[in-house]
């Protein structure tokens, strides 16, 4: 059942404590078909409750779902130039289909611009069909050679937002607009708290006049993609023919975004709240908030059942995702491992010492700095604060991933040298002027193995701009975070 072995500690090892701790806390496990995973029961419940916040989000600012062909022609992904420049050493591509060879190629849906808007311009003629704001939940393929469980698979399971609109402005609008949703459910769901900004040239995605970011520190001070949204400008329109008949009468391309997070936000999760135990996820995501394990054997034992039961149902009344673990092939002691190693934010503890008390031991997953992690508590009064001790324990974790980042990110670096004894010292972001050319960024990369994270938005700016580019040779035009990264 549970194993005894010790997780590789994170000081050690950290990419072996990712690996070790994704497979033993059965969130995924490696499948027969080369760089791809299946996720297992309990990491596809994360990824369910993370679907579900973000789908009533989406659907809050007037986004619908629906869904498009897994299968696109590859002529249309050949009709955006810079779009399969980008995707072409990724693509999957089918060429035979009912025994014999396709007249036409199709790739496996590496990101589905192509095929949305091939059908957006059947649908509109005039301004009065836009704007047109729709997302499907999906799977998708890249042909990843360097695969990590949920941080990069071949197939991965994701949400993307494709929307056409009447003006740049409007569309650009949406872009941004997008970047805030992402951003509240990363620190209020995830209990992650990204830096945002926008990607340089060099970063952005394929097809795109702009893009912005999210970009999330994990505990080995690596930087993670989370998230992003695209203005498109019109370059996906002109080569779909996606036009409308303006108000005035005159025809013109529609302006698009699309924008997607996908189950890499799980490997996100682990990697910012994990600790040498297992995983911790946060109450919100948490399939299983409250584990109850009945203390078993004795004379006792119906007793003890019993109370684990009445347990459980006050707490479900109270809206508590709640498990009693009465296995009896299972000594008490694996059951706490195993709901530890799993991350269950809190776990109650019934024996007939208990039950005599009226108590119920109280085990939180993690705790500050100084408390103790197991209380005795009254019976009446745990059951009555178990709700807003999952909603505190939700609010530190937050708070603790934004102190740790803070305390990570360095400003003031005005040189390359710097940068890279930065992080070479184990500093996360590093802040830096850069005066926008692209081969700063080479520069930086080969001498460093840092990329271009985000040009910052405001909230993250120092309170100084920086007056020259890091690499010493002229003045800075905007400031901008580099980072070693996943």
């Amino acid at each position: 059942m549970a194993e005894e072995k010790k997780l590789t500690a994170r000081s050690e090892d950290f990419a072996e404590w990712y690996n070790e701790v994704v497979l033993r806390s059965e969130l995924a496990d490696y499948s027969p078909v080369k760089g791809s995973m299946v996720i297992r029961p309990w990491g596809y419940g994360i990824w369910e409750n993370m679907q579900r916040a973000l789908d009533a989000m989406l659907k809050e600012t007037g986004h619908e779902n629906a869904y498009f062909p897994l299968l696109i022609p590859m002529s249309f992904i050949e009709r955006e130039k810079d779009h399969v420049k980008g995707f072409a050493p990724e693509l999957a591509v089918v060429t035979q289909a009912g025994g014999k060879e396709l007249e036409e190629p199709y790739a496996i849906r590496p990101t589905s611009e192509t095929i949305i808007y091939a059908m957006y311009a059947k649908w509109v003629q005039s301004y009065r069909d836009l704007p047109i704001l729709m997302n499907q939940w999906a799977n998708v393929m890249r042909w990843e050679m360097r695969t990590r469980l949920f941080l990069r698979t071949a197939e991965f399971l994701w949400q993307e937002g494709h929307t056409a609109h009447a003006s740049a402005e409007e569309a650009e609008a949406e872009a941004l607009m997008i970047l805030g949703v992402y951003r509240k459910f990363m620190e209020e769901w995830i209990a992650l708290p990204p830096m945002t900004g926008r990607k340089s040239d060099t970063e952005k995605f394929a097809g795109a006049v702009s893009t912005h970011t999210l970009e999330a520190l994990m505990q080995d001070n690596k930087a993670l993609q989370a998230g992003t949204s695209h203005f498109l400008g019109q370059n996906f329109a002109k080569q779909f023919d996606l036009k409308f008949q303006t108000e005035d009468g005159r025809e013109e391309y529609a302006w698009n975004t699309s924008w997607g997070v996908s189950t890499r936000l799980v490997g996100a999760l682990v990697m910012c709240h994990g600790d040498d135990a297992g995983i911790v996820v946060p109450p919100k995501l948490a399939p299983i908030q409250v584990v109850v394990v009945p203390i078993l054997g004795g004379a006792e034992e119906a007793a003890v059942r019993a109370k684990a039961e009445t347990v459980a149902k006050r707490l479900r009344a109270s809206g508590v995702r709640v498990k009693v673990d009465g296995r009896e092939n299972v000594t008490a002691g694996a059951k706490y491992y195993e709901w530890e190693r799993k991350g269950v934010p809190f776990r109650v503890e019934i024996g007939p010492k208990d039950i005599a008390k009226e108590q119920l031991a109280l085990v939180r997953r993690v705790t500050p700095e100084g408390e103790k992690r197991k209380a005795f508590v009254p019976e009446a009064q745990a059951l009555d604060q178990l709700p807003s001790k999952l909603d505190a324990f939700q609010v530190e974790l937050l708070h603790a991933a934004r102190e740790r980042r803070d305390a990570n990110t360095v400003r003031g670096v005005k040189s390359i040298d710097e940068l890279a004894e930065a992080l070479d010292g184990g500093a996360g972001f590093v802040l830096t002027g850069w005066s926008g050319d692209p081969s700063v960024e080479a520069e930086v990369k080969e001498r460093t193995k840092a990329t271009l994270r985000a040009i910052v938005d405001e909230e993250f700016r120092s309170p100084t701009a920086p007056a020259k580019c890091v690499s010493g040779k002229a003045a800075s035009i905007a400031e901008v975070a580099w980072a070693r990264a996943y």
